[in-house]
């Protein structure tokens, strides 16, 4: 009598752990999908997504637009730079930067 007791005080608890357990692996698959993390089997295969020509072709898109990106973040950098420097120069230094500029070389 007193397993009988035991099991029936143990099995709720054993009940609710597992159903949080799988709950817990479906909320973690479900932000896989949704973030674009890939999804693994039980000996780490690939299950999705597959690797294909359109993915390759989709990496490879991205690279470029990266790259070309970079670009454009340096020559942005470069135009800030030197605005900065006109921006903090002391605005005697750039007013006479400017007449040696206008005065006719000799």
């Amino acid at each position: 009598m007193e397993a009988i007791e035991i099991i029936s005080a143990i099995a709720p608890i054993v009940t609710i752990v597992g159903v949080v357990a799988i709950g817990g692996w479906v909320f973690t698959t479900w932000l896989r999908i949704k973030n674009g993390y890939p999804l693994d089997g039980a000996w780490g295969q690939a299950i999705y997504p597959k690797t294909s020509d359109e993915a390759m072709e989709r990496v490879k898109l991205i690279s470029q637009e990266n790259a070309q990106l970079r670009a454009e973040l340096g020559s942005v950098k470069d135009r800030l730079a030197v605005v900065e420097r006109i921006v903090t120069d002391e605005s005697h230094r750039v007013a006479s930067e400017i007449e040696a500029l206008r005065r006719p070389a000799n």
